[in-house]
């Protein structure tokens, strides 16, 4: 309904919405929560985070490439799976905006929010505060990498504050200006050169001037799109499996640790376009990220590696003949995996958890109090 009106009228039309939907879950749903007080997680010796996110991928993505290829997956070796909820504030069924905010702030929003409170999303009083700006508060390093677009939703929610998704030159500006150590993805229309090296990045475009990048640099980088394939495109053109590696080697440079966001995207796009063979090719170079990541995870033994989605893509149900097909070519609201390696803390087995929590019981794993990043009320 929002992207129908004009710019002025759409941000008025929000903050009445968001007022609306404010007053009416405080009084209904909206429910107290101890399951991520901090006191559980006083004797933690995390230092570093990465934080891999499947975009659209539900536990029947993950069931569906392995019957049909016969694959086992690095995912199913992590000790401890729960599942998380995925709503939005205004909708049972989440956006990749209003879901990668819960994820990265600890707060749900309306559908197409970019860390923004859903009371006020123009930030005229104040934003959430993302878990990457936390980590940067200690000194710690920072990196969001994607295969989608750099202004993305998922990667926006980790590092700009918008009340509209498609802001992409405010959420491009953000990004500039945000301090973060590393950003990564495809090119979009709006990030420059000019406009990185002002704000102390060096810009990249090509897996060689990726490779030639030196611990202690910051780095912008506008890949081309074909970031999804399974293998290299092009000589220019690195794979998500090849932005880790090179991500944690720049990362893993300081006392303080540093805190790194992975997304695979075109688990996502692929679903919506119910394609099966780009789907699952999508996901097992998420997997074989996954894989480098916890490979490094176990030989460190201080990171703390947490796998989960926004949402789940394409509606995937389990047939009578034991096959696994596509259902909608849109979002759906069930439950998605939670995957942990590093920590007891952040989820038990079996656990069912809401969306806004995974952050908060990171961020408390890390050793954060609750004044640092307040735990509070929401949406149950």
């Amino acid at each position: 309904m929002l992207t129908s009106l004009g710019p002025i009228w759409k941000e008025i039309a929000a903050i009445l919405m968001s007022i609306i939907m404010t007053i009416g879950t405080t009084f209904g749903a909206f429910v107290p929560s101890d399951t991520a007080s901090p006191d559980k997680f006083l004797d933690n010796e995390i230092k570093n985070v990465i934080y891999l996110i499947g975009d659209g991928m539900g536990f029947n993505h993950l069931e569906k490439a392995k019957n049909e290829r016969n694959i086992s997956l690095t995912m199913d070796t992590f000790e401890y799976h729960g599942s998380s909820m995925t709503r939005s504030l205004s909708s049972d069924v989440t956006d990749s905006a209003a879901g990668g905010t819960a994820l990265a702030t600890g707060e749900r929003t309306y559908n197409g929010a970019i860390g923004v409170y859903m009371f006020d999303p123009l930030g005229t009083f104040s934003y959430p505060k993302n878990i990457t700006e936390l980590c940067m508060e200690r000194g710690m390093m920072t990196g969001v990498i994607t295969t989608d677009l750099t202004s993305g939703a998922t990667p926006a929610s980790f590092s700009a504050h918008s009340s509209e998704r498609g802001n992409t030159e405010d959420i491009t500006n953000d990004q500039l200006t945000s301090g973060i150590d590393i950003i990564w993805g495809a090119a979009n229309d709006v990030a420059t050169k000019r406009g990185a090296e002002e704000n102390g990045f060096t810009y990249i475009t090509s897996y060689d001037d990726m490779m030639a990048l030196e611990e202690g640099s910051r780095s912008f980088a506008q890949f081309t799109n074909n970031l999804w394939t399974l293998e290299q495109s092009d000589e220019r053109t690195p794979n998500l499996e090849q932005m880790a590696g090179k991500a944690i080697d720049l990362l893993d440079d300081t006392d303080e640790g540093f805190f790194l966001m992975i997304e695979g995207a075109h688990i996502d796009k692929h679903s919506h376009n119910n394609d099966d063979e780009p789907m699952t090719e999508a996901l097992e170079e998420f997997d074989r990220t996954v894989n480098l990541v916890l490979e490094y995870a176990k030989q460190d033994g201080e990171t703390l590696v947490v796998i989960t989605a926004d949402h789940e893509t394409g509606g995937i149900v389990l047939n009578d003949d034991g096959t696994y097909s596509f259902t909608r070519g849109s979002h759906s609201g069930t439950n998605v995996p939670v995957l942990v390696y590093g920590s007891d803390d952040v989820i038990n087995p079996g656990e069912i958890i809401n969306n806004y929590e995974i952050p908060i019981r990171i961020a408390y794993t890390l050793g954060f109090t609750e004044e640092e990043f307040p735990y509070e009320v929401m949406v149950a």
